[in-house]
């Protein structure tokens, strides 16, 4: 019984000697290295084949929310590489060509395809000169009236609305800064007539944030309802400059381009004297851009006789203009020129007003 036991124990592992190189046939030897590298290949290969679809075939169509993100990702590479290639090819051939390449492309944006508007001002235009010489603000612009602002707000105003009217005070020259009382605007309206002020200027809030402007022009108007956003006052700013000075700024108004955008134009520039003091370096800009008006307070610092720094002073915000009614403020029976219908630009993007 021994000795068959010693036989089965020596025929077994002889068994399993047996069976380990019928499973390795393949080692890795010199030319196992080439079958190894040409199996290795085509997985490789196939990495891009999978991402190559049909063109009826969209990634949305995938139902796995992670592979769908994964394939995603890889499009997106993809792309991105492709499109890096292409701006070397170009880069090199302009580098190539020298002075002979051809213009740069200009980037397609919705300015510049802005759609054409039939109230776009033409500075030689007859028609729109004698209308700016004898409408509300010609008294302003022929040097007859000096600005003279006052500043106002809702009822029961926060700290922050008050902050905000105080520092536009410091903004706009000859500006002063009243409480309202409770007040209604026609009750304030000749009042201010009969002090000499040529512009009222109420600042509206809701949860105690400026979410509102009503621009009225004295003392036959016109008034303009704006709608405030993205306010920032001074001490909210990084890198903010000194407090302005007293000095009368310059202003600049950007993109105020039709009949409408002229008007807004000439509304903020009769808020300013006639003749900046240089002295004080001082600009304010209002800046149109797809009918967002940017307000802007900087102060420009000489460097040396070639450079030239700005410095945002504050306060900073936004306008959008609602609404321009004819005459003083007059909620119920005013007649408005323009008012802006909701979803009006909807339809197309690419239009704009002023």
């Amino acid at each position: 019984m021994d000795v068959v036991e010693e036989h089965d124990i020596q025929d077994k592992p002889t068994k399993k000697k047996t069976k380990k190189p019928k499973k390795q046939p393949k080692p890795p030897h010199e030319n196992g290295n080439e079958s190894m590298i040409e199996k290795t290949e085509p997985e490789h290969v196939d990495a891009p084949a999978e991402l190559s679809f049909p063109p009826t075939f969209s990634v949305s169509e995938i139902k796995n929310k992670q592979r769908r993100h994964l394939m995603f990702m890889k499009l997106k590479q993809e792309k991105r590489k492709l499109k890096v290639a292409l701006k070397k090819k170009k880069k090199k051939e302009r580098d190539a060509l020298g002075d002979k390449a051809p213009p740069k492309e200009v980037p397609k944006t919705i300015e510049n395809q802005r759609v054409y508007d039939e109230t776009t001002v033409n500075p030689e235009d007859e028609e729109v000169a004698f209308d700016e010489g004898t409408d509300e603000f010609s008294a302003y612009f022929n040097r007859l009236t000096n600005p003279k602002v006052l500043i106002t707000t809702s009822d029961r105003p926060r700290g922050r609305t008050v902050r905000f009217c105080n520092q536009l005070a410091t903004v706009i020259p000859d500006a002063h800064v009243y409480y309202r009382r409770g007040l209604a605007l026609k009750k304030v309206i000749p009042q201010c007539i009969a002090r000499g002020f040529t512009y009222l200027m109420v600042i509206n809030e809701d949860r105690k944030v400026p979410n509102g402007m009503v621009l009225c022009h004295l003392p036959d108007g016109p008034t303009a309802h704006f709608k405030v956003s993205s306010v920032r006052l001074r001490k909210e700013m990084k890198r903010r400059g000194k407090d302005p000075t007293e000095h009368s700024p310059e202003v600049i108004l950007n993109n105020f381009t039709t009949r409408l955008g002229h008007s807004m134009g000439r509304l903020f520039a009769a808020l300013f004297p006639h003749d900046p003091q240089f002295v004080g370096r001082q600009v304010a800009t209002f800046h149109n851009q797809r009918d967002f008006i940017f307000f802007r307070f900087h102060r420009y610092i000489f460097k040396n006789e070639k450079r030239v720094g700005i410095q945002e002073l504050g306060p900073r915000f936004t306008l959008k203009l609602r609404s321009l009614q004819k005459g003083t403020f007059d909620s119920k029976f005013g007649e408005y020129e323009w008012v802006l219908k909701r979803h009006e630009n909807d339809v197309c993007r690419r239009r704009f007003n002023l």
